[in-house]
């Protein structure tokens, strides 16, 4: 009962399309059996009608075999729509799908499923605009089958993961677009790190859109994804949550937010790697992730024309390359855990660097060196902290160690 009220809550969060109008198109994979594990599978389907609006997605997947569903809108898609093709990043020996891209021309995202997350209405004024009038005349769902064993002898299953799309023929006086922010870049083993990105919006001066809806996703290492717009150096959350949650559009934590030419778009996936190997972001389970989508409207203009944000990541990119964010402006909750307290802090090579036990810090003989390697913002944010708990032994061994002195004299 208590599932039952949870999934209604969830399921709640957009508010629902009127029934009368919303038709449920299938789009789901055929009853294929994929064989490896990390095998991403694509299905087709061509969008008939001049214009379709899609007001609702419903998914069906296992979380213990779909790692996650996306769907793509596409010019053209990377396979034919009466086939199923391997769509995945990683080479693959499987010779029973033949392998392509997800779209072959004009990709763009229009949903992301993980972790069971419910199903996801949009508010009654918002829709995507698909058909042959449109940029995106077919759909395309992509299918990360994580565990395969259920395929393999002696069992021998066939899976039909996908969604059901809900759609009307009743346009709506919003339109709707997903804008991505993802990063490259690898995490030490025994560390926390710091995976950023940040863009300028590059549009013209009359387009304006409202973000509503945020969603994170990440593997096993991430513990906090948070996004943000910063204008005038002053930064505004779009929305922050814990990867490991489940991974459904959430809305927006500042309503009525805008975001114009000459605005900054910043995001950061807080990462802590307790396992004794680095680990790269990549497309299978023994990899990482680092997504930060925006779900937004415009009324009835364009969409974005440049939908995904991307950076290097760590240890070749960090916010502090990009020009104009104003760091001293971060805010302070940028790398909390929703829910929780205090910052999860980058460093190098942790557990040697003095971290905080049971509210107090370990000796400072366990201090390592590698401290130098923290950003200057976090040292200053770390220095309040100590200074706050009353712990000027430390404090004063980092100023005798002269660790970054220039930011230590301003506290």
């Amino acid at each position: 009962m208590a599932v039952y009220f949870l999934f209604l809550c969830l399921t709640a969060v957009f508010g629902a399309p009127n029934p009368k109008q919303v038709q449920e198109v299938e789009l789901r994979m055929p009853q294929v059996q994929p064989q490896e594990p990390d095998t991403y599978l694509c299905k087709a389907m061509e969008v008939k009608d001049a214009h379709t609006y899609l007001t609702g997605f419903v998914p069906h997947a296992d979380a213990m075999i779909a790692h996650h569903i996306l769907l793509y809108g596409c010019s053209v898609p990377g396979g034919d729509v009466d086939e199923v093709w391997n769509c995945g990043e990683m080479n693959s020996h499987s010779t029973k799908y033949r392998s392509g891209s997800v779209c072959a021309e004009g990709s763009n995202i229009i949903y992301a499923w993980a972790m069971d997350a419910p199903k996801l209405n949009l508010p009654e004024d918002v829709s995507f605009d698909v058909g042959q009038d449109t940029p995106i005349k077919y759909l395309v769902v992509q299918v990360h089958y994580k565990n395969v064993d259920p395929f393999l002898p002696p069992s021998n299953q066939q899976d039909s993961s996908g969604l059901t799309l809900l759609s009307s023929s009743v346009p709506t006086s919003r339109k709707a677009g997903v804008y991505l922010m993802v990063t490259d870049g690898e995490i030490p083993s025994h560390s926390i790190e710091y995976f950023e990105v940040a863009c300028r919006m590059p549009e013209n001066p009359n387009l304006e859109i409202f973000p509503f809806a945020f969603r994170t996703h990440a593997h096993t290492l991430g513990r906090v994804i948070s996004g943000y717009r910063i204008r005038d150096t002053i930064w505004t959350e779009i929305g922050r949550q814990d990867p490991r949650l489940p991974e459904m559009f959430y809305n927006a934590t500042t309503p009525g937010l805008n975001i114009v030419k000459g605005d900054i778009l910043a995001a950061r996936c807080t990462m802590e790697n307790t396992l004794e190997r680095s680990v790269s972001i990549g497309s299978t389970q023994n990899d990482e992730m680092c997504n930060f989508y925006m779900m937004y409207y415009v009324e009835r203009s364009k969409l974005l024309e440049v939908n995904t944000c991307f950076s290097q990541g760590p240890p070749t990119w960090y916010w502090k390359d990009f020009e104009g964010l104003n760091l001293e402006n971060l805010p302070k909750t940028v790398s909390v855990i929703p829910g929780t307290e205090k910052p999860l802090l980058r460093n190098a090579t942790y557990p040697n660097v003095a971290r905080e036990t049971n509210g107090r810090f370990e000796d400072i003989n366990d201090l390592d060196p590698s401290v130098r390697d923290i950003q200057p913002d976090e040292l200053l944010s770390l220095v309040r902290q100590l200074e706050e708990e009353d712990q000027p032994e430390l404090l004063n061994t980092w100023r005798r160690e002269e660790l970054a002195p220039e930011y230590l004299n301003e506290v």
